[in-house]
């Protein structure tokens, strides 16, 4: 399989940007916020990319806040940083659609506008155990492989 980002289902693709790359040396691409959305005061929101991420099993996306928002606006990853397995792409409740959920630790909202940069995601090999026997399939998307 190969690794390629696509617009998910239902969106225009002229109202979205596929992540890219800065530089030839970085490694993260860029995730680009397909809508204007406002972050409140010491809140949280969840902010779509209308992007959904394909990559080959044995491969997860990470997603790592852009370090100018952290620095220069005082946001954050919600989560601290954002795991996107293989499985994720394509699911069937939201097509894969990669959402960044930040986390304003100032007192003021923060308007993130459509097109801004709030992310990096690097494509990263994984492990796992030599006993591992899970075989059961993702059936949903955000959330959806936890209780």
């Amino acid at each position: 399989m190969k690794r390629a980002f696509e617009v998910v289902r239902g969106k225009d693709p002229a109202s979205v940007q596929l992540p890219k790359r800065a530089t030839a040396c970085s490694a993260g691409y860029d995730f680009f916020v397909s809508e204007t959305r406002e972050i409140p005061a010491r809140g949280t929101a969840l902010l779509p990319t209308g992007v959904k991420a394909k990559m080959p099993e044995g491969e997860v996306l990470l997603l790592f806040i852009r370090s100018s928002l952290g620095i220069k606006k005082g946001l954050g990853l919600a989560n601290g940083v954002g795991v996107i397995d293989a499985d994720y792409y394509g699911n069937p409740s939201n097509d894969g659609e990669i959402h960044i959920g930040i986390r304003n630790y100032t007192d003021a909202p923060i308007v993130i506008e459509k097109g801004e940069r709030v992310a990096q995601g690097i494509f990263v090999p994984y492990a796992v155990v030599d006993d591992d026997d899970v075989d059961t399939t993702r059936q949903g998307g955000l959330g959806s492989s936890g209780k």
